[in-house]
């Protein structure tokens, strides 16, 4: 796995703890970045050592020549310069000066020389001997201490509590530091910036960042050459080899540095026309071989010792040829280049060595009658061969088009389909087919009569089916529509069609008491307060408590109440229903089975009789009996068209009559509701 520059840099520094020298370190990264890291951690490392040693070497010897470290190694360097900043720092304690460094002396001997000094002043015992003559007390006053001394209560004298800078503030101190450290968490100290770890340094190219205390310096990569020495500021300078007499040149011989190298120059010096040799022998220079042509044109040189002669040359030209502008050689005449066009129209001229010939341009022919170059009519010649559709001659050559829907090909002669969808002529959806194309629109859109581009909203709900898309009202939108339901007491249905009715009573949403039920019918809900008569109770009383569109009550006499006992009633029922407006209405709507729970034709049965005795609003009801399985059934129809909203309270009896008389009665109170929307 890849190791971050901080690990790197820890096995830096822990190798130079260990073995206290940088060479031989351990590769432990394939990465050159990891292994630069490694090496400049371990030598930031031996360099704060070093300096510690020196200071401690200082602290204790009080000298720093009998070092016997190895004074050619950077180490020693640092080591050396630490211990002699040190001494400076307790010499300046002694002297009684300032703890405050001369900055010329750098940064890092300045954070020595005071540290030393700052130490010294602490460790200064201020108490007076026993053995030593005792003068006369004198008692000083506040002022007069703070007039000789006025920096007696600057809590930064001897440099305070800080490593490097401090600064009194009158009730505290503030700590800071040199450029190229940084302070750390305590305040106090402060840490020297690797400024080649955290990338702050400007070594360029093919040099290597080395951290220093409170610095760094750019060390070269590669050596200099030959004829070059690296200069402390790892720069590449000349070694003049005449001045340090490293040369060879011979006692003959004047020595001529040059970069990089040298040259040996004899002391005799040849005449002008002359070049001396290594062994300093003149030779004569040939001028005449020379790139620059020493004569002019026409003329032709002539080498002579130590110099040259030019002699006058006059050349003859034949037919189609003419000297040069210099005068020296013959050359061709280009008889094509004239603009009087030696060729003619529709020709073409090609010059050639001395002459010239005429050849007819591509595209035309030569006529023998009229001996000229004509136009060739390669549309006419070759006739559905050169273009795909259309074929147009032009003098000397022809080009082909395409029909409309078509574009020409990269080759100038084949057409290929025009997508003419890429261009949006379409308002909406385009479908590219060969030669042309075709419009079309989306959903509930439908393409214009006009222009067949253009898409129109298609008004659903005006359609003649558009009365049976919604149940209750439709609206158009563009390119749909919606459906709707009334205000109150319905819901669009899943199918976003349908209305449903809301049973408010399930959902409890109504806002009937406790001593009222609720009854669900179409749209809404009636809150009724039913209550058994006297000498009735409601059935299931006592067994449990619920709701239902159903109330029943039945005879409950009380003691020798002969009256209530001799009456035929015995039941008293209350039921709801919601009706529909019906709009077309053609034949009787059944609404109500009352079925009777005796057996239809058994011996001595008494016959039933069905009544409505109330609620009957303009005859729009009436009952009659009929035996369905075996039972005797009183069916309620509606009978006449009711225009809700509406409400009326039917009352219907079920008398067993028996020899005449009625023995038992049973009596239903129908509560109908009639909606004004019914879906």
């Amino acid at each position: 796995a890849e190791l971050s520059v901080e690990e790197c840099c820890d096995k830096g520094v822990e190798w130079a703890n260990k073995n206290r020298i940088c060479a031989s370190l351990p590769l432990i990264s394939e990465s050159r970045e990891c292994s630069m890291t490694q090496e400049q951690c371990c030598r930031s490392q031996l360099e704060k050592q070093s300096c510690s040693d020196g200071v401690e070497f200082a602290n204790v010897r009080e000298e720093c020549d009998s070092h016997t470290g190895e004074n050619s190694t950077c180490e020693a360097e640092y080591f050396k310069t630490c211990c002699y900043c040190c001494l400076l720092g307790k010499a300046a304690q002694l002297q009684g000066q300032s703890c405050e460094p001369n900055p010329k002396m750098g940064y890092q001997c300045g954070i020595v020389f005071r540290s030393c000094c700052g130490k010294g002043q602490e460790g200064i015992d201020l108490s007076v001997s026993d053995d030593a003559p005792r003068k006369e007390q004198v008692e000083i006053s506040k002022e007069e201490l703070d007039q000789e001394d006025p920096y007696l209560h600057d809590g930064c004298r001897g440099g305070g509590p800080c490593s490097q800078q401090c600064r009194d503030t009158g009730s505290s101190y503030v700590c800071s530091c040199f450029v190229g450290y940084q302070l750390q968490p305590d305040g106090i100290t402060c840490e020297d910036i690797n400024e080649c770890i955290t990338g702050t340094h400007s070594c360029g190219l093919g040099q290597t960042c080395v951290n220093t205390l409170g610095s760094f310096r750019c060390q070269r990569d590669t050596s200099c050459g030959t004829g070059y020495e690296l200069t402390d500021d790892s720069r590449c300078k000349d070694i003049d080899e005449c001045e340090t007499g490293t040369h060879n040149c011979p006692p003959d011989f004047i020595c001529q540095n040059t970069p990089g190298s040298f040259r040996c120059r004899p002391k005799l010096q040849c005449m002008s026309g002359f070049i001396q040799d290594a062994l300093g022998n003149c030779i004569d220079i040939n001028e005449c071989l020379s790139t620059n042509m020493p004569c002019p044109a026409g003329q032709i040189c002539i080498n002579t010792d130590g110099s040259f002669t030019c002699q006058r040359i006059s050349p003859s030209c034949g037919r189609g040829y003419h000297l040069n502008e210099d005068g020296t050689r013959c050359v061709d005449v280009d008889e094509c280049s004239s603009p009087n066009q030696p060729c003619g129209e529709g020709h073409v001229c090609i010059n050639a060595p001395g002459n010239y010939r005429c050849e007819c341009k591509s595209g035309y022919t030569f006529d023998v009658i009229s001996r000229t170059c004509i136009d060739i009519n390669e549309c006419r010649r070759y006739p559905g061969r050169l273009c795909a559709h259309k074929c147009e001659n032009t003098p000397g050559s022809y080009y082909c088009t395409c029909t409309m829907g078509f574009k020409l090909s990269a080759d100038g002669r084949s057409c290929e389909d025009l997508n003419e969808c890429e261009s949006n002529p379409c308002s909406q959806e385009c479908a590219n087919v060969y030669g042309s194309y075709q419009c079309y629109c989306r959903r509930g859109f439908q393409l214009s009569d006009i222009d067949g581009i253009s898409c129109e909203d298609i008004d659903e709900c005006a359609l003649p089916t558009g009365g049976h898309i919604c149940s209750f009202r439709c609206i158009n939108i563009p390119g749909s529509f919606q459906c709707t339901c009334p205000s109150s007491g319905y819901r669009l249905a899943p199918n976003a069609r349908n209305c449903q009715d809301i049973d408010e009573c399930v959902a409890e949403s109504h806002n009937c008491s406790f001593n009222e039920t609720c009854f669900n019918i179409q749209g809404g809900f009636r809150c009724l307060s039913l209550e058994c008569p006297e000498n009735y109770r409601k059935s299931g009383d006592t067994v449990r408590l619920e709701k239902t569109d159903t109330i029943r009550c039945i005879k409950s006499c009380r003691p020798n109440d002969v009256s209530c006992v001799l009456d035929p009633v015995h039941t008293i029922s209350h039921t709801v229903i919601s009706l529909p407006t019906f709009r077309e209405f053609t034949r009787p709507e059944e609404i109500i089975f009352l079925r009777a729970i005796t057996p239809t034709y058994p011996a001595n049965q008494a016959d039933i009789i069905f009544d409505i005795t109330e609620g009957n609003l303009r005859d729009s009801f009436d009952i009659i009996k009929r035996y369905m399985d075996g039972m005797t059934v009183g069916v309620v129809r509606q009978v006449r068209p009711i225009v809700g909203p509406f409400h009326a309270i039917l009352k219907l009896e079920m008398n067993y009559v028996m020899g005449g008389v009625v023995s038992h009665r049973n009596i239903v109170n129908v509560h109908i509701f009639v909606s004004e929307y019914w879906f």
